[in-house]
This record gives structure tokens, C-alpha cells and sequence, in this order.
């Protein structure tokens, strides 16, 4: 495959099904470099060549500039494949894509900055708006460090929060979002993790870069169809919320690091033995049972996962925003879900005996990999059931919350 263009147009199938067919090719090679990807805290630069050849990358990104504009059933599943096969590489395959969406929600001018240079162009982030702006005619400046950038590495620009005093708003300091090139940030290599040792989520570091007004948005915008280049273009997909997109993969990776571990389970418990007694382990009513019910939890979370997915295309495919009750709702069902991708983990990994702590053993990796997907600010289910607890009493809004 080419690094460069993709071919969709074979055997009358889909896009859709053409981009399952080419990851499906690559799922063996994600897998092959698991090691090299933990060992280098930072995905395996055969992998980002996939990712693009097959054409993931630009899943979500606009048929103006070569993408595939998929709905959300449509990429979700082969996105949850990857994470079968490479946690790390599906985290920021993930992020990759979901940020081309949001760009395209911004205005055409920084389209044109990104993609009319190279339509394989990748995006990184930071969007957590922790530090202030400095004014200058015709944008701001930035300065400091934004952290936790999946994906810097092989990214070619990154997308900043920040926050910004808005003189309609009586100088209210409001989050917005910047798109800044690589070359206008130094990578600071801090990512010595437990887990998701892959996704190298460094810190970035910007001294004074200035950057101009089309190439930011309010985070208020992009997620109520006001932003800059809201409607720039016709495919259903875009009628929908920066946040919507944004944190789609956090869940879907979580699920299937969920149902990798399953597998690996049901292999070792199959063929383990009791180390002082012989006993075949298979037997053993208390190691299937625990397979049973993480299992149906599996299968419960992906049930309600799929639901928010239809839900998700059919808001677009009518051209309807969500309100905030159904945002609300998608939020809280994917934060729950990855805690529950959890749950089934951890209940299958107190159960698989001293060699599952090896750092040879994949179980391992997944068992951290998982719960440190479920550290991420998007699922903390603490604040995702405080968002939804307010809602359902119809109580305001806590603006403290993410």
C-alpha cells in the first residue's frame, strides 16, 4: 500500500468496508510491534505508516481533502480491532482521526494551512485550557507547556487549550483551542509511565509563539455549531460537536484492550494447572465463572456503546445538533464503559496467577494499559456521574466539571 493515497473504489464495496479489509491486512504487524512500541514509549514508525496507507487516519476527516467522512458505526469497530492487537497504537489512531473531524469544524483558512500542504497531515493534542493567553494584533501569543500530548512524535501540528478573556463576555476568561505547527513547539520527552507506555504523551513546549486569529476557535463554539468553519462542509458527519468526536476512542480502546484480555485469559486458564496440586484450572468453577461475568460485562457495555453510535449518526444524518441532555448522556455512557472495561480486566487478572506479572506477558501490559485509559480526565467517573447526576435532578450546570 501507499503511503500516500488509498484506493476505495474496489469491488463496489464502501469506504467503510475497504478501510476494515486494509486494517485487517495490518492487525498481525500492530501485534508484532507491541514490544518495540512499550520499549520505545512511543508507537512504532511502521505503525503510523499503516495507519496512513490503509487510509485510517483520514477516517473522519473531509472528502474535500481525500477523506472518508465514516460515520461513527462505521469507524468505531475497526478502530476497537486495533485496540484488540496494540493498545498504544489505537489510542492515537484514535486521536489522529477525531482531530481531523475537529479541525474540520475550524475555519478553512487553517484546513488550508494543514491539509493543503499534505492531506495526510497528523494532529496531536493538548486541549485541557490551563494556561492564559497573551494579546497581539491579529491573534496571541502562547507560552508555557501543555502536557499530555498523545502522539507528538510523528504529529505534524497540535491542537492547545487555552483560555482567554473575551471583552463581550466582561474580560470572562474563556477556554479556547489553537492549531500550531511543529516546528513552533519543542517535545519534551517525559512520558515514563505504567501504562500506555506507547502513545508517548510528552509534554509540548512553546516560548512566545505567535499565532493568528483563524487558526483559533472557542471550545463554546466548536461545541454548539458556531465555529468558524461549521458548515465549510456538506457531509453529515460535520454537523455535529467538537466533543462528540473528540473523545470517542477513549471508550472504544478501552473495550477492546477489554476483549484482548478475555482471550488471553480463556488461552492461559485453559491450558494452567495448579502449581502444588495438578488440578486442571479449566475445571475450576470459580476461574469460569469470573470468564462468564466479565464476559456479559463486555458485551453489556458494548451494547450500550453501539446504541450511542447510532444515536451519534442519526443526530447527523438529520442535521441535528445534540442538546445538552443527550450529550450529557453519550458522555456519561462512554466514561462508564471504559470503567466497566476495566472492571472486567481487573476481575480476570486477580485471577490469573503469578506469571501473568512477568514483564514478558502481555496480560500485564493490558491490565495497566486499561487502567491508565481510565486515569484520562474524559473518564473519571467521578465527574462524568456528578455531570449527569446535576442533569437528571435539573440542577445547573457545575462549570468546574470537565
Amino acid at each position: 500500500m501507499s503511503d500516500k493515497t488509498c484506493s476505495f473504489d474496489l469491488e463496489n464495496k464502501t469506504a467503510g468496508e475497504l478501510l476494515k479489509r486494509n486494517i485487517q491486512e495490518v492487525l498481525p504487524t500492530f501485534l508484532k510491534n507491541v514490544e518495540k512500541t512499550e520499549k520505545n514509549r512511543c508507537v512504532d514508525p511502521e505503525n503510523i505508516a499503516l495507519l496512513k496507507s490503509t487510509g485510517f487516519t483520514r477516517a473522519l476527516q473531509p472528502k474535500a481533502f481525500n477523506g472518508l467522512e465514516l460515520e461513527v458505526p462505521e469507524y468505531a469497530p475497526i478502530l476497537m480491532e486495533i485496540a484488540e492487537n496494540c493498545s498504544s497504537t489505537a489510542w492515537i489512531a484514535g486521536l489522529y482521526a477525531q482531530h481531523a473531524h475537529g479541525l474540520a469544524l475550524m475555519s478553512e483558512e487553517v484546513q488550508q494551512d494543514v491539509w493543503g500542504q499534505d492531506e495526510n497531515a497528523l494532529i496531536s493534542s493538548a486541549v485541557a485550557p490551563i494556561l492564559e493567553c497573551k494579546e497581539k494584533e491579529g491573534g496571541v501569543i502562547l507560552d508555557g507547556t501543555w502536557g499530555w500530548s498523545s502522539g507528538c512524535d510523528h504529529a505534524d501540528w497540535a491542537m492547545l487549550g487555552f483560555k482567554r478573556k473575551v471583552p463581550e463576555l466582561n474580560n470572562m476568561l474563556v477556554p479556547h483551542m489553537a492549531v500550531v505547527p511543529k516546528a513552533d513547539y519543542e517535545i519534551i520527552d517525559d512520558w515514563h509511565t505504567a501504562g500506555l507506555k506507547g502513545t508517548g504523551s510528552k509534554t509540548l513546549r512553546l516560548k512566545e509563539v505567535f499565532v493568528p486569529e483563524h487558526r483559533i476557535d472557542t471550545a463554546v463554539a466548536l461545541n454548539a455549531g458556531q465555529s468558524k468553519g461549521f458548515g465549510s462542509h456538506p457531509g453529515n458527519i460535520f454537523h455535529a460537536h467538537f466533543i462528540n468526536y473528540f473523545g470517542l476512542g477513549f471508550s472504544i480502546a478501552s473495550l477492546g484492550m477489554a476483549k484482548s484480555f478475555i482471550n488471553l485469559y480463556k488461552e492461559k486458564t485453559s491450558k494452567r494447572v495448579r502449581a502444588y496440586t495438578g488440578a486442571n484450572m479449566s475445571d475450576n468453577a470459580p476461574a469460569y465463572m469470573r470468564l462468564a461475568e466479565s464476559v456479559l460485562q463486555v458485551r453489556a457495555a458494548e451494547t450500550r456503546l453501539k446504541q450511542d453510535w447510532q444515536e451519534i449518526a442519526n443526530h447527523c444524518n438529520e442535521r441535528k445538533l445534540p442538546d445538552e441532555s443527550t450529550s450529557t448522556s453519550w458522555r456519561v455512557s462512554q466514561t462508564y464503559v471504559t470503567n466497566q472495561a476495566v472492571e472486567a480486566v481487573n476481575r480476570l487478572y486477580a485471577a490469573s496467577g503469578g506469571s501473568a506479572w512477568f514483564d514478558d506477558n502481555l496480560m500485564q501490559k493490558l491490565w495497566r494499559d486499561v487502567n491508565m485509559a481510565a486515569s484520562h480526565a474524559y473518564s473519571d467517573m467521578d465527574v462524568a456521574t456528578q455531570t449527569f447526576g446535576r442533569h437528571l435532578m435539573a440542577l445547573e450546570p457545575d462549570m468546574g466539571l470537565f
